[in-house]
Order: structure tokens, then sequence, then C-alpha cells
């Protein structure tokens, strides 16, 4: 049902760092882009998650109450994931746990503030 998701930037070749070096981690790649956005998914054919600066020229800001959350295959790659975004600068929002039963998750907030979470089922 999701095809993307977009995120605000105020500094696109930062955000693009981040996310090269954090979804590299899961296997994806930058398929599109140009000097406005970048976006990266496993494969052309799965949902992608982008990063861009506003199309109408005001400033980036987070929406209140807005996450993107990035399905995982196991507690390994959930803890993984979050610790790689810490590394790269990202801040937490919730260290990576269990959230009830059958539901595991770590949450952060990428260099813009964006929230975002890595969870996985079972």
């Amino acid at each position: 049902m999701i095809g993307y998701v977009t995120l605000g930037t105020k500094d696109l070749p930062r955000s693009s760092a981040f996310y090269d070096a954090l979804l590299g981690t899961i296997g994806a790649k930058r398929w599109m882009g140009n000097d406005k956005f970048v976006a990266w998914s496993v494969s052309p054919g799965q949902p992608s998650l982008s990063v861009t600066l506003p199309h109408d020229g005001k400033p980036a800001t987070v929406g209140n109450g807005v996450m993107v959350a990035l399905a995982m295959d196991s507690k390994e790659r959930v803890d993984a994931f979050y610790k790689k975004a810490l590394e790269l600068g990202g801040t937490d929002e919730g260290p990576a746990g269990p959230r009830g039963e059958g539901f595991y998750a770590g949450y952060f907030r990428d260099l813009d503030g964006n929230k975002l979470s890595a969870f996985c089922m079972g």
C-alpha cells in the first residue's frame, strides 16, 4: 500500500550521507535523486524513503505525531539499525526493546528531527 515516504531536510548533503550509511545497513541504495531530493529503496518495486528540500521553499519542519517505521527481519537487526542511527548522530527516542507481546522496536530522530522506528514482529 505505501509507495514512498518523504521527510523534509534543511541540509540535503548532510541528510543524504546519514541515510546512505544508515539505510545501507539493510541493503537499501539510492535509486532516484537530484539537487532537491534523494530516494532509497531495497529494490525498485519496493517502498522507498526519501529526503527532500521542501518544494515551497519554506524551512523543513517536523510533523508532530508523524513517524516512519522501517520493518526489520529480527531483533538483532532492530538493535543494529537503532545503534547505527545513534552512531551517525541520530537522537534516542526510546531504546530498542520489547513493546508489548510480539512487537520489538527502537525509536530515534534523524539529523533534522524526523522520528523513525526500526521494528520487527514476532
